[in-house]
Parts: structure tokens; C-alpha cells; sequence
């Protein structure tokens, strides 16, 4: 497994939309596995391939404390949502960054799973909102692009003024 290098939000790259995963091989389980290490490491609750520079649909969540329930959508799909959430956002390519945006309270999701097995999730709270999150990533969208033109302008200049600090 490996540590892959996550996309910074303005980066042009996180808005290229992902291409459905048609091949269940040995690259497809290494790059889901890949992206939980980079996920657990960063540390996060959710990770797109895209957002580590692969333009497949796929992503990984895991909101447990203890950080032992993976679950890897290929293909992810929404097809039922209800309610509506309050809960406040960060993203690993937007660091430092959190606030609130409309999401659906529960979701119930169809997709497959690294072996190409299909099944069908309910979630709610913080997993129903990850899960929505990252499948925005997967259509090249971030979550700052939900809020105002004004807190976007504040995004932008406090994401450049902590790259000029880490340079």
C-alpha cells in the first residue's frame, strides 16, 4: 500500500469528472487500498480517487472512532435521500476549511464493491454526508463551491496564505 499525494483545492484537476469503473482487477483493490492508508493517514473520514489524481469513481469513508469500518463504493449511485443535515464539512483538499452545505439527513446508495460485488447502503448523519461529499468529488465539484461567492474569495486567500507560510 502507499501514501498518495492529495490534490489542494484550487487545483484544476479536482474538477474532472470520473469515469465509471468497468474493470474489477488487482489495480482497482490496490488503488481503493491506497486511498484508505492515504484516507487514515491524512487523517479524514472520506477519500475520492479524484482527489488523489485517479478520475475513477471511487472513494472510501470511514467515520467510526476507532477507524475500523471501511467501506470502499465503486460506481456509487444515490438513490433515495431524505431530510435535511446541519452537519459541518472539512475536506483533505480544502484543509483548515469547514462549514455547512445543503445535504440530504439519509441516503440510501447502490454501488459495488472492490470485487465487483453489488449491494445497496443506508446511512445517516456524518456517513450519509460523507458519502454525498465525496461522490460530488467524483463529478469534479468541492464543497466550498456550495457556499457564497464571499466565502469562497476567503477560501481562496486563506488556503494562499497557508501555502506561503509552508513554503
Amino acid at each position: 500500500m502507499s501514501i498518495l499525494n492529495i490534490l489542494r483545492y484550487p487545483d484544476a484537476r479536482l474538477h474532472k469528472v470520473a469515469a465509471p469503473v468497468t474493470v474489477f482487477d488487482a489495480p482497482l483493490k490496490k488503488l481503493a487500498l491506497d486511498l484508505a492508508e492515504t484516507m487514515y493517514a491524512a487523517p479524514g473520514v472520506g477519500l475520492a480517487a479524484s482527489q488523489v489524481d485517479v478520475h475513477k469513481q471511487v472513494i472510501v469513508v470511514d467515520v467510526s472512532e476507532r477507524r475500523d469500518s471501511l467501506i470502499t463504493l465503486v460506481n456509487p449511485e444515490i438513490i433515495e435521500r431524505s431530510g435535511e443535515s446541519d452537519i459541518e464539512e472539512g475536506c483533505l483538499s480544502v484543509p483548515g476549511i469547514y462549514d455547512t452545505v445543503p445535504r440530504a439527513e439519509r441516503v440510501k446508495v447502490r454501488a459495488w464493491d472492490a470485487n465487483g460485488n453489488s449491494f445497496t447502503l443506508e446511512a445517516q448523519g456524518l456517513l450519509a454526508v460523507c458519502i454525498q461529499h465525496e461522490m460530488d468529488h467524483l463529478k469534479g465539484k468541492v464543497f466550498v463551491e456550495y457556499l457564497s461567492q464571499l466565502k469562497q474569495t476567503r477560501v481562496r486567500a486563506r488556503l494562499a496564505k497557508q501555502l506561503r507560510k509552508s513554503a
